[in-house]
């Protein structure tokens, strides 16, 4: 009774004021929109390895979302450079960091964020390393060959690729079973010359003219080049898309046993040892590449980078 009273006695009032019939209707309807309590942001996990990286090292950011209903793909960015990251299993995504020589060691400072979950900001610390420095003569012919724009080009194009994929599976294979000359990151003079913002782009392998040359891991021939295409300073050249932003290439080979588009297992022969292109004798280069840059191949022949 009360209530029917205050209603009553409510209208009365509304009409003595005024009101018209269709305010009455537009409160009714806004009394009758319920309120939504703002839903917090869901929790990103993230673990990054390895704990004490050094200049060359690929660091990797292990990233689970909390929702199993979570859409969307968490991004990372260092600076002003944002790296892809993949799902590796249900909302696991995984992205690499690579490093080089010529940066400074340093903190890093990470951001990791998704859709519709809280942004983590992260800061990573990369120490400093020595790297050798090397002289190199190069014989009558071999000194100051340039490269050609069709081989910059297609290198470059190559380095570039980021397939969702992954082909790889665990540590990677030893290419060539002679011995190693030529780590990562030596910095060299060129008959007596030293080249500025240059380091060694991966590992070089004296092996003998003509002995095999195997895939270290997984992948797609994304790259074939020789000399008589303009490859002048890599030499008759293999390149493997390994996915996900990850590539090896090998250089001054003599024979080619792939072509673009082969799918390719770990140990597969894919060419033989030569000397083509710039080189001072028969051996093989290889180098290994993250998200374009060339990383030290080393930690990924010690270890799972899955």
């Amino acid at each position: 009774m009360t209530t029917k009273t205050q209603t009553t006695n409510l209208q009365d009032k509304l009409q003595r004021l005024g009101v018209s019939s269709i305010t009455k209707i537009c409160m009714g309807l806004l009394a009758a929109v319920p309120v939504v309590a703002s839903i917090p942001a869901q929790a990103l996990e993230v673990d990054i390895l390895p704990k004490n990286a050094k200049l060359g090292d690929t660091i990797s950011v292990l990233i689970e979302l909390e929702s199993q209903d979570q859409l969307g793909i968490p991004t990372v960015t260092v600076g002003e450079k944002t790296y892809p990251s993949f799902e590796i299993a249900p909302n696991k995504y995984r992205s690499f960091i690579p490093t080089t020589p010529l940066e400074k060691p340093g903190v890093r400072n990470v951001t990791v964020s998704g859709e519709g979950q809280r942004q983590r900001n992260m800061a990573v610390y990369v120490g400093d390393r020595q790297f050798r420095i090397q002289r190199i003569n190069l014989p009558p012919g071999k000194a100051g060959v340039r490269a050609t724009e069709y081989e910059l080009t297609r290198v470059r194009e190559f380095r570039s690729l980021q397939t969702p994929e992954k082909f790889w599976n665990g540590a990677f294979l030893t290419p060539n079973k002679g011995r190693m000359t030529t780590t990562y990151g030596v910095r060299r003079y060129y008959n007596g010359v030293f080249a500025n913002d240059y380091y060694h782009r991966g590992l070089d392998y004296a092996g003998g003219a003509g002995s095999a040359v195997i895939a270290p891991a997984g992948g797609r021939v994304a790259l074939v080049g020789t000399v008589s295409q303009g490859f002048k300073v890599h030499g008759n050249t293999v390149g493997i898309d390994h996915g996900q932003g990850v590539i090896s290439i090998f250089l001054h080979l003599n024979r080619i046993n792939v072509k673009e588009g082969d799918t390719v297992k770990p140990g597969q022969v894919i060419g033989t040892v030569g000397s083509t292109g710039a080189s001072t004798g028969p051996h093989l280069h290889w180098g290994l590449y993250v998200n374009g840059q060339s990383i030290d191949p080393m930690p990924w022949k010690k270890q799972r980078m899955d």
